[in-house]
């Protein structure tokens, strides 16, 4: 059986983006296929095959991007062995890089996110970005394959890094766990939390980042009718700045209009699948989104979409079908800003105003959202494309 040695950052129960939601189904779907390990950052798992590893402690004071790359080296000793390592994030790509050189594989790469595409994060990790950059660039041009997200991820790897050859580069879509994603009738997370079931209501799920768009969400709420809750499951700040930002805007909005709730941490699976299986609508405002699985989560529990037609996006939601699209124009610079901030803002309001004063079409929009995620994308046909990707290379 085929060794393959999948490397990221995040794994459960250390996850809190989309690449580590992949991670935990892609492994989980790959295990009847090859012989599945996974080396991943933080504490020690108990899960069989599963090895983690923490920053080296004589890299304990330097800059974070440099801790990472001590990680990365460390894997590598891990992957001795395999047949084909498969890195996810600039975070593993390193080490699926010195991998492949050391040990002589083939290296896969999965994209689910671009580091020239998140200019931001320059004012997250300092001089950390030029070495995140330098290491992505470095892995997927010199990567045997590299697995988009979406087709629109495929064309942002091809703008970003010309020198990757197209005929190396392979669509596989995220999927979505419709077994564990589906709709929760109970309300007892909604009740401690404050939701009011019987009313309309709009719901956010992300970490609070440039990319994910939440400030242009909290100033469309204020265009909402006053009977609207507004749920805000938004935490881990990228910086302090947009964090201050978010905490006035909220602030703002609940000193005008009753049922703003904000939970600012990651909140257990469970209690987030209750919660999108009662909103009236959920949105994903994002700027950059190769895919956006949190859109997926919404439509596996039966809950309309409003989300910016941006990147992968509109591979996920069928526009008047399983949601609404909101139209944006952006800056070519890399960071996705729109081009005419009012309008955006203006159009996600009208886009979000549609469901929430017509229960009944959202409702429907929320059935069509299951149908679509159960037929496109389940996690086995997942892995099998995966597999196919991985016997290319071992050719």
């Amino acid at each position: 059986m085929t060794r393959v040695d999948l490397i990221t950052r995040e794994y459960p129960p250390e996850v809190y983006g989309g690449a580590g939601v992949h991670l935990e189904y892609l492994s989980s779907s790959l295990r009847d296929l090859a012989d599945v390990r996974v080396h991943c950052f933080g504490a020690p798992r108990s899960e069989p095959g599963v090895t983690a590893y923490a920053d080296p402690p004589g890299l304990a004071s330097a800059n974070a991007a440099l801790r990472t790359l001590g990680v990365d080296l460390e894997m590598v000793v891990g992957c001795a062995g395999t047949d084909v390592v498969h890195s996810h994030t600039w975070y593993a790509n390193l080490a699926g890089h010195v991998a492949k050189l050391l040990h002589g594989v083939p290296h896969v790469v999965t994209t689910h996110s671009l580091e020239p595409l998140r200019p931001w994060k320059a004012e997250q990790l300092g001089g950390g970005y030029a070495l995140s950059s330098w290491v992505e660039r470095t892995a997927l041009e010199a990567a045997d394959a590299v697995i988009a997200v979406s087709a629109g991820m495929k064309s942002d790897v091809l703008t970003a890094y010309p020198a990757v050859d197209p005929d190396r580069i392979r669509v596989v879509h995220n999927g979505i766990d419709t077994d564990q994603y589906t709709p929760d009738p109970e309300t007892d997370v909604l009740g401690r939390l404050g939701i009011d079931p019987a009313a309309p209501s709009a719901t956010f799920v992300g970490r609070i980042t440039r990319q994910k768009g939440l400030p242009y969400l909290l100033r469309a709420a204020r265009q909402l009718p006053a009977d609207v809750q507004l749920v805000f499951l938004a935490g881990a700040p990228d910086t302090p700045e947009i964090a201050a930002e978010v905490e006035t805007l909220i602030a703002e909005l609940r000193a005008t209009r009753k049922g703003v709730v904000w939970v600012p941490a990651m909140l257990p699976k469970p209690d987030v699948i209750q919660v999108l299986s009662h909103s009236t609508v959920f949105v994903c405002p994002s700027v950059y989104e190769p895919m956006g699985i949190v859109n997926l989560e919404a439509m596996a529990c039966e809950t309309a979409v409003v989300a910016t037609a941006t990147g992968g996006i509109p591979e996920v939601v069928a526009n008047g079908e399983t949601g609404l699209l909101v139209p944006i124009e952006q800056a070519s610079d890399g960071t996705g800003t729109p081009l005419s901030p009012d309008r955006f803002v203006a159009d996600l309001a009208a886009a979000i105003n549609e469901l929430v004063t017509d229960p009944a079409r959202a409702e429907n929009m929320g059935r069509a959202g299951r149908r679509r995620a159960v037929e496109l994308f389940a996690w086995r046909a997942i892995a099998e494309r995966t597999m196919d990707v991985y016997r290319e290379v071992l050719r």
